[in-house]
């Protein structure tokens, strides 16, 4: 178990030990690392992760408010063992792009007729993140924004159901965009495609067409496939010329 998911729990513990209630505001930073044992670094991985979920809220100069009852947490759970079957077994992310496809689609579809003017500012906000972080050469943070692009748009589809499915996998959806960022974002023309699709999904949002909504967030997702596929396929071959070469006469 990772660090900060044992800080989760430990969250989880606190919270309901002192019954709080949504709302309330939780323990000072430098308070809740003395409280549960931890460094900051794993404090702030859990809350983020608690965070991107729906389950606290921070605000600025205000402090991290729980915005989810304990009791709703274990729903997430889900995320930790599908990201083992993925260590476990690496063409299942291409099951995951399969499923980002179908829940993907319906969001973009809703957001295209939903959105409201913030949520298309909070949009273009992951848009550009994305290519700052990525100039900058900071892959970890261009994957978050990357991920927080595709949330930001089921946000924005207003359906409740919709906004819940993709914050509960969350991580899963940011493990599968690193993954997926290794492999396809190492050629700067590959980045380029990536970054025109993002904006086809932005900009057909914010034309309010539905359709080319779902037709650009699944093209985005099937070419993110067939390139990690294709370039299985080269690094396998690689390997295989490797090891003749190796027992060439």
């Amino acid at each position: 178990m990772k660090v900060s998911d044992k800080v989760v729990q430990d969250l989880r513990t606190l919270v309901e030990k002192n019954q709080m209630q949504v709302g309330d505001r939780l323990p000072a930073e430098r308070k809740l690392c003395e409280q549960l044992g931890v460094s900051r670094s794993s404090l702030r991985e859990a809350i983020q992760q608690l965070t991107s979920q729906g389950m606290l809220v921070s605000k600025v100069g205000a402090g991290t408010f729980l915005q989810q009852l304990p009791t709703n947490w274990s729903q997430y759970q889900i995320v930790q063992p599908l990201s083992n079957l993925i260590d476990e077994d690496p063409a299942y992310r291409f099951d995951v792009q399969e499923a980002r496809m179908v829940l993907e689609g319906g969001t973009a579809w809703y957001a295209a007729q939903r959105a409201t003017a913030e949520d298309l500012k909070k949009i273009r906000a992951c848009y550009e993140q994305i290519a700052h972080f990525q100039i900058l050469g900071d892959d970890d943070q261009a994957a978050i924004a990357d991920a927080k692009f595709h949330l930001a748009i089921a946000e924005a589809s207003h359906n409740l159901v919709l906004i819940q499915m993709m914050r509960g996998l969350f991580d899963l959806l940011q493990y599968n965009v690193v993954l997926g960022r290794r492999k396809v974002y190492t050629e700067a023309h590959r980045f380029d495609q990536l970054h025109d699709q993002h904006f086809q999904v932005m900009d057909a949002i914010e034309r309010q067409n539905p359709e080319a909504a779902r037709a650009a967030v699944c093209g985005h997702i099937e070419f993110v496939v067939q390139q990690v596929r294709m370039i299985d396929e080269e690094d396998a071959r690689r390997q295989r010329a490797s090891r003749l070469n190796r027992i060439a006469p």
